[in-house]
C-alpha cells in the first residue's frame, strides 16, 4: 500500500568532486524547501527509523493497520524493503531537535534496478508488474509508498515539497515512469462505487500500459456504467492524493485490490513522465534542475 493519511487530509548528490563549505555540504541534497519545510533524503538509519515511527503513528494509530507483531512491539511500521529503498522525508526546520524529531512527512522510494537486484517492486504483490515492465524494456520505472504526513501537516505545500522531492528523485536517476499504489479507506471497494468506476471509465491504463490486479486479488472496480456517472461527484468521492495523481496524468490499472493489514482498497497508479501535464513539469521541473546542483 502507498498510504493514504495523503489522501484522507488534501492529495547525498554528487557535484563533481568539489570541496564545499560544511553548511552547503549540509544542503547538497536538499530538493525544495517552502518556508521552515524542505525535503531531501534520508541520510541515516535514525532518520528512516524516525520515518518508520511517523509511518506507524499514521498507519497504526491512525487508520488502523495490523503489523506483525515485531514492528507493533517496536512501535514502527518496518518491512524488509526498507532497506533498499531511498526514504524522502519533509522536515520542519523550525521544529526544535535533531532532524530525526523534525521528520512530518515520508514517501518511500524504489528504482527498477535495485528492486529486480532484491525483492522486486512492493506493488508486485497485488499488481502484474512484471508483464509491465517487460512490455517496456526501454524505460525505466520507479516505484512511489508509504506515503504519509502527520495531521498538523497536511497542507498544500507539504504535498508540493513531496512532489519537488518525488520529481526531483526522477530527473536525476532519468527515470521514465513511477508506479505505486494508492489507496481508498476501508475494505470494501463497493463503499466507492462512483470513484472507482470513474477511474475505470475515465483513467483506465490502455494498451501498453494496461495492467491489472493479480487474478486471485482481483476485485471489479466498473460498478457503474459511464452515462450513470456524475463527474463532479466522482471527484469530490475520490481521495485526495487520487485526484494529485489524476492532475499529472496518471493512469490507473484494471482491478482494485482489498488491502486487510492496512484496512485499505488499493489502485495500481501508472504516471509515465512523459505523460505528466505541461504546468507540473514546468513547476516542478526547473526546480528540479535547480536542486539537482
Amino acid at each position: 500500500m502507498v498510504s493514504e493519511v495523503l489522501e484522507r487530509s488534501i492529495v547525498g548528490t554528487g557535484l563533481g568532486g568539489a570541496v564545499l563549505p560544511a553548511a552547503e555540504k549540509r544542503d547538497a541534497d536538499v530538493f525544495g524547501r517552502i518556508g521552515s519545510l524542505e525535503t531531501r533524503l534520508a541520510r541515516n538509519e535514525r532518520e528512516i527509523d524516525a520515518a518508520q515511527q511517523v509511518r506507524f503513528r499514521v498507519f497504526v494509530e491512525e487508520m488502523g493497520a495490523r503489523l506483525p507483531a515485531d514492528a507493533m512491539r517496536r512501535g514502527r511500521d518496518i518491512d524488509a524493503f526498507d532497506a533498499v529503498c531511498d526514504h524522502l522525508l519533509v522536515l520542519d526546520n523550525a521544529i526544535e531537535g535533531d532532524p530525526e524529531d523534525q521528520i512530518v512527512g515520508t514517501y518511500r522510494l524504489l528504482r527498477q534496478e535495485t528492486a529486480l537486484a532484491n525483492k522486486g517492486f512492493y506493488s508486485a504483490s497485488e499488481f502484474e508488474i512484471e508483464s509491465l515492465i517487460a512490455r517496456h524494456p526501454d524505460k525505466r520505472f520507479m516505484e512511489l509508498g508509504r506515503s504519509c504526513v502527520l495531521p498538523e501537516y497536511r497542507t498544500k505545500r507539504t504535498l508540493e515539497l513531496l512532489w519537488q522531492g518525488n520529481w526531483a528523485y526522477a530527473v536525476r536517476h532519468r527515470m521514465d515512469a513511477m508506479i505505486g499504489c494508492a489507496s481508498f479507506p476501508g475494505i470494501q471497494p463497493e463503499a466507492h462505487a462512483l470513484a472507482l468506476s470513474f477511474l475505470h471509465h475515465s483513467c483506465g491504463s490502455k494498451a501498453e500500459w494496461r495492467t491489472e490486479a493479480l487474478p486471485e486479488l482481483y476485485r471489479e472496480m466498473d460498478m457503474m456504467p459511464l452515462e450513470a456517472i456524475n463527474p463532479r461527484r466522482a471527484l469530490n468521492a475520490m481521495p485526495p492524493l487520487i485526484k494529485g495523481y489524476m492532475r499529472l496524468g496518471a493512469m490507473f490499472g484494471a482491478g482494485a485490490v482489498v488491502d486487510h493489514a492496512f484496512n485499505t482498497t488499493d489502485v495500481l497508479v501508472i504516471l509515465p513522465v512523459s505523460s505528466i501535464a505541461g504546468r507540473y513539469i514546468n513547476y516542478y521541473g526547473g526546480d528540479a534542475e535547480r536542486f539537482n546542483g
